[in-house]
């Protein structure tokens, strides 16, 4: 996988919702729902949904951990 190819798909998904998990280490992974919201050089930003109040958090991931599958998402639909 190349980082142009992922930095383009991503850009290319812009404002749509996904579920997103990360590595957390010792083979624990966090999953959460977002929507994407920005993508940059190096990084993209995700606004994480919190269910427990009207609140929510914006998380940036960085390419390389989509590719070294520290971070995996997968595109909701609707």
């Amino acid at each position: 996988m190349d980082i142009q190819c992922i930095r383009k798909s991503i850009q290319e998904r812009i404002g749509s919702k996904i579920k997103i998990s990360s590595n957390k280490g010792r083979h624990k992974f966090v999953t959460s729902q977002g929507v994407i919201t920005e993508t940059y050089p190096n990084i993209f930003l995700v606004e994480i949904e919190d269910d427990s109040s009207t609140k929510s958090k914006t998380v940036s991931f960085s390419y390389q951990d989509v590719i070294t599958k520290d971070v995996r998402m997968m595109l909701l639909e609707g």
